[in-house]
């Protein structure tokens, strides 16, 4: 009798043990799993924040183009794409796509505005100098969304790729978020819109 007590005491060790040691690889796989969502939500916050400063862009964009329109008839086929782009961009269907149509966006304005640089009138006009002024604050506020973007883009891809948090992310299905990004060198910075 006092061989099985202590058998069965040996047995319920390392079942307690097993146990313990089940536990704790649930409890850091949950953890490993709530840290990626919440890295994830970080990202999705982050795209909202640049979504409501191209909101505001899209918004500014036919004001813009009405005023430099009733100046610059020459600029005709320039505003056209302009607007064409915007409408692209606003349409497009997920980040990555929108981050495509968005550089081009971008550069189709730095165009606008250089081109505008012939018309004194048009940048003596206070609306113009208005939207000028408008369009420098969103384009500035979008670069800081994108900042933050990028940066929750940073902290989310390291977790998905790092071991072994990759394991669940991989079993998980959690892929890496693309960053936005400007290719151009040269429209890497805020678009050259002051006329003074």
């Amino acid at each position: 009798m006092g061989y099985l007590s202590g058998e069965f005491m040996r047995t319920m060790s390392v079942l307690i043990i097993l146990g313990l040691v089940v536990a704790a690889v649930v409890v850091w796989a949950v953890g490993l799993y709530n840290q990626l969502v919440k890295k994830k939500n970080h990202v999705e916050d982050g795209w909202s924040g640049i979504d409501v400063q191209l909101k505001r862009r899209y918004d500014l964009i036919p004001n813009l183009v009405k005023v430099v329109q009733q100046y610059a008839q020459h600029e005709e086929q320039t505003l056209k794409k302009v607007i064409q782009l915007r409408n692209q961009a606003k349409q497009a269907d997920n980040p990555s796509q929108q981050i495509q149509q968005e550089q081009k966006l971008s550069q189709a304005l730095s165009g606008l505005m250089v081109q505008v640089e012939a018309y004194p009138d048009l940048k003596a006009n206070t609306n113009f100098l208005d939207l000028q002024q408008q369009l420098q604050q969103i384009e500035t506020d979008i670069q800081y969304a994108r900042r933050y973007y990028n940066g929750a883009v940073r902290e989310y891809n390291t977790l998905v790729q790092s071991f072994p948090s990759n394991i669940i992310a991989q079993k998980y299905d959690f892929r890496e978020a693309e960053y936005f990004e400007i290719e151009d060198p040269v429209h890497a910075e805020n678009p050259d819109i002051a006329f003074d």
